[in-house]
């Protein structure tokens, strides 16, 4: 009978102690559902810091799209007055030009034929020229015929007439008339850069034939390059000259370039319903090229709030979270999920919004994602 009761007592002692081992199971998981431990060692060890929320000034974005520019008297499409067949052209895409610079040679017979017509004027002028004063003294003197004296001013005239037109023709050609009228005709004719720049086309080869109306080639002075940008109606009237616009040319770089509002369309696109904002660069060193693709943000209106950086607020299933830190000890710290809406992101900083929270809290700022992922 003894022996019944003692073991009677094992059992339940027994029974006691598994009691306590699960009351202290379930507290420690309790703690993990509540909080996220991180020890010192690992918060040493994987960089990680602790920091507040603080109030900084953040811009109300319009978002568009655009591409880079440069002013109309920056671009030049090079064509020849009269067709001809390129004698020379020695100039790739790429190459850079100074303004004067020759750039092609054409050759045709019709330039031949222009200069002598043009000699031949020049050469009748003086007699021409001499007749006239002649009938018009003997006019004057009531001795030659008006007949006559209209004439002679109505050829003089219309040769003069003449002699400006070829003269001016050939100047459009860069023939030298001065060279023309000592006799020296060439079957060739010159073309030189308009402008400095780099050529970006180039549309013909030696020999080839070109008309008046094919461009031979395309200079860009990419030296003063600027944006242009598409605005949706929706948006317009918060764009105002002198507005900061922060960049990217997303095939290139992730880096931001900053530019200004310089000049807002005044018209809006019927089909798109867009208008064109135009915007100066500040203090870029010129190494964008005409034609890229930029995405922009036209910085509108500013607001002041709660941020943390960037890096502290992480997505996680659709939903936004920062940890608040809850606890800390000798041996480590204890942080609490808590989720909150995220606005705007300017500068490395997030605006955070959730009730709750102060600017007393701390949250851990760096090694978010490393705790719960995203």
């Amino acid at each position: 009978m003894k022996n019944i009761f003692n073991i009677a007592g094992i059992v339940f002692l027994l029974i006691g102690c598994g009691d306590k081992s699960n009351e202290s199971t379930t507290s420690e998981a309790q703690a993990k559902e509540t909080g996220i431990e991180v020890t010192k060692d690992q918060f040493d060890t994987n960089d990680l810091t602790i920091g507040k929320m603080e109030k900084r000034t953040f811009p109300k974005m319009v978002e568009t799209s655009g591409m880079i520019d440069v002013p109309p008297e920056n671009r030049a499409s090079v064509m020849a007055f009269m067709g001809g067949f390129v004698k020379k052209a020695s100039l790739l895409v790429g190459d850079r030009v100074n303004k004067g610079q020759l750039l092609a040679v054409l050759e045709n017979q019709e330039f031949v034929k222009m200069q002598q017509e043009y000699l031949e004027v020049f050469n009748q002028l003086d007699y021409l020229k001499a007749e006239f004063d002649r009938n018009q003294t003997l006019f004057d003197e009531k001795i030659a015929s008006q007949k006559n004296f209209l004439q002679a001013k109505s050829n003089y005239q219309t040769a003069k007439a003449r002699y400006q037109g070829l003269r001016e023709q050939l100047q459009m050609l860069n023939i030298s008339a001065s060279n023309v009228e000592k006799g020296n005709i060439s079957s060739q004719a010159a073309i030189y850069a308009p402008i400095s720049g780099s050529i970006t086309k180039m549309n013909v080869s030696k020999g080839s034939y070109v008309s008046p109306a094919t461009e031979i080639l395309e200079i860009v002075d990419n030296e003063h390059v600027h944006l242009e940008l598409t605005v949706f109606e929706k948006d317009i009237l918060k764009v105002k000259k002198g507005q900061k616009i922060q960049f990217k040319i997303p095939e290139a770089s992730d880096q931001a370039f900053n530019a200004e509002v310089h000049l807002v369309g005044t018209s809006i696109d019927d089909d798109k319903r867009t208008i064109k904002v135009h915007g100066h660069l500040e203090g870029e060193d010129g190494n964008f090229l005409p034609g890229m693709f930029v995405d922009a943000m036209i910085m509108t209106d500013t607001t002041k709030t709660w941020s943390l950086p960037e890096e502290a607020v992480i997505e996680s299933e659709g939903n936004h979270y920062v940890l608040k830190l809850t606890g800390q000890r000798e041996d480590g710290y204890t942080f609490e999920r808590v989720a909150v809406e995220q606005g705007g992101t300017f500068d490395g900083f997030t605006e955070v919004r959730a009730s709750g929270l102060n600017g007393t809290d701390q949250f851990l700022t760096k090694g978010v994602f490393d705790l719960i992922g995203g």
